[in-house]
């Protein structure tokens, strides 16, 4: 048995809101074990044998039963546990002015993405793995954090391919 993340796009925004509470249920209802939801935005940790977990098929259970498409890129725990583990931030931390993201792409080719990949002043990719882009998004005038980082997104399609996620997020599903 397996500990899995599956991590959800565009969950809880706007209308496509869904209760964690059911966000358990259907992926218990898929047949996974140990099933928890981490935090109100999409993220789904749960047991399973590795041949058990296909993406296509969680995609197409999680559509009929909220009425929606949600895109879903799915990692091991023990992925996720590395990831975190292997400092891709270079030791730096958030703060008011600093916010740090991941991306995860499901088709494991962040690669892909030109580097440098920078808009001075609000955001720059600071490390890129094959199935991750490591990004600290910078607080702008106006309060938001890093928005040119969709440039990034765009160039990865706009739908299911891709799933961002605060650091820490990453760190807690790590845990």
């Amino acid at each position: 048995m397996t500990r899995h993340v599956a991590l959800l796009r565009g969950v809880n925004l706007g209308k496509r809101q869904v209760k964690s509470a059911d966000l358990k249920a259907a992926f218990e209802a898929m047949g996974f074990a140990n099933v928890k939801t981490l935090l109100a935005s999409g993220n789904v940790l749960f047991d399973a044998p590795p041949a058990d977990v296909e993406r296509k098929a969680i995609e197409d259970a999680l559509e009929a039963r909220f009425g929606f498409d949600i895109g879903t890129v799915l990692r091991t725990q023990a992925e996720i546990r590395a990831l975190a583990a292997a400092d891709p931030f270079g030791g730096r931390r958030e703060d008011d002015n600093t916010k740090l993201y991941v991306t995860f792409v499901e088709d494991r080719n962040a690669r892909t993405l030109p580097m440098p990949c920078a808009v001075d002043g609000d955001f720059e990719v600071v490390h890129l793995t094959d199935g991750e882009v490591f990004i600290v998004a910078h607080r702008l005038p106006h309060g938001r954090y890093g928005e040119g980082m969709e440039q990034i997104w765009k160039h990865f399609g706009k739908k299911r391919l891709w799933t961002s996620r605060n650091f820490n997020t990453v760190v807690k599903a790590a845990e």
